[in-house]
């Protein structure tokens, strides 16, 4: 019979062996982690951080040359004129007023001249002297005839003749080139339109005495439907730009709607100061929307054929020297991916290496993506 210090051991070392086995069976297995590729970023399926992830697909269009320009709205002047008064005068009939739609012939305005006077008086003279020359190379003629004059005295009076013919044709002319009737008598000049438009400025009121040499014009006539875009483009950008070009542009009053402008000239001269050309570009404008003075902002795009892949900024980071972002490979794994861009904007980069045309790209949540990566990282090394 089994002594009871004998029973005591046994018991517990039954106990000790059936606890044991108990343990080893009991204990779950420790899954173990996923092995981690370097440059991808595995996020669990209910992990909040995907609420923070945004993607977009990629693809090709045309995309910007350049940063931005900064130009300013004119006058077209191919269909704009600057009238001046060609005589002395003081306005006696109110003038036409402002933003009225003219043709050309409409009167601007109406000055007592004494310019106009005197050019009426030499007319008057000049017919009167003809009048007087004609009268006396007859008389001459008359005279020769019967030989009661010489020849030289007959040669005179023909002479004075086709001199008073000339001076009258002068004086004529002078009214002609006014735009005076030849039978006006008055002293009066009338300062007409030479063009179609709209008057967009005026700076001249009833009394007010004119001269020809006044520094400013009276009236700016202009076809506001057509307008000039000038801007100046930095050397280095020079080749980007040629005639024909079609520009889009934008101003700040109309901040979501934009305007196609066309290249037609471009300087031959560079500003040595400021390293730029001047360039100019037609803007129709058949709605008035645009107004002369309004600075704006031009993009200069790609042609048709050339296409490349633009991305938010949001979507880079960068490290070291170099520019990164995440590709989507499916709804819980991304990968780290260099990009070279070839210009960086505003909000917006244009790539030109790295990314594929239908690649998911991460637009938001990259920073994120980039420090789960480190703790993945950081735990790899553990």
């Amino acid at each position: 019979m089994m002594s009871p210090n004998k029973l005591i051991y046994c018991l517990i070392l039954t106990t000790v062996l059936i606890s044991a086995c108990s343990d080893k069976s009991d204990k779950p297995a420790v899954a173990e982690a996923p092995q981690q590729i370097p440059g991808e970023v595995h996020l669990a399926p209910n992990s909040p951080k995907k609420s923070y992830i945004k993607t977009a697909k990629l693809n090709l269009t045309t995309h910007p040359l350049m940063e931005p320009l900064t130009g300013k709205i004119t006058y077209n002047e191919s269909v704009t004129s600057r009238i001046s008064s060609p005589v002395a005068g003081r306005v006696i009939v109110n003038p036409i007023a402002l933003g009225s739609i003219i043709s050309a012939g409409t009167n601007l305005l109406e000055l007592d001249s004494p310019d106009v006077a005197d050019a009426e008086a030499n007319f008057a003279k000049a017919q009167a002297d003809l009048i007087l020359a004609n009268k006396n190379t007859i008389r001459q003629q008359e005279l020769f005839a019967g030989k009661a004059t010489s020849q030289k005295e007959l040669e005179r009076a023909q002479d004075d003749f086709n001199a008073a013919s000339s001076e009258v044709q002068r004086a004529k002319d002078r009214l002609k080139n006014l735009h005076i009737d030849s039978n006006q008598n008055d002293g009066h000049f009338k300062l007409r339109a030479p063009i179609a438009g709209v008057v967009v400025e005026k700076d001249v009121n009833l009394g007010l005495e004119v001269r020809p040499d006044r520094d400013t014009p009276l009236f700016v006539i202009s076809d506001t439907k057509s307008l000039t875009l000038l801007m100046a483009l930095f050397e280095v950008n020079l080749s980007k730009i040629k005639l024909g070009q079609k520009l889009s542009v934008s101003v700040p009053a109309y901040p979501n709607q934009t305007f196609t402008a066309t290249v037609t000239y471009i300087s031959q001269v560079l500003d040595e100061k400021t390293r730029s050309i001047q360039v100019r570009c037609d803007l129709p404008n058949p709605d008035k929307l645009l107004l002369p003075g309004m600075y704006a902002t031009i993009n200069v795009e790609s042609e048709p054929n050339d296409k490349a892949i633009i991305i938010p900024l949001t979507a880079v980071f960068t490290e070291g020297d170099a520019d990164y972002v995440f590709i989507a490979l499916d709804e819980n794994n991304f990968k780290q991916q260099k990009v070279e861009i070839a210009l960086r904007l505003k909000d917006k980069a244009v790539i030109s290496g790295g990314l594929s045309e239908n690649e998911l790209l991460v637009t938001d949540g990259a920073l994120t993506l980039r420090s789960e990566e480190e703790v993945e990282t950081s735990s790899d090394k553990r």
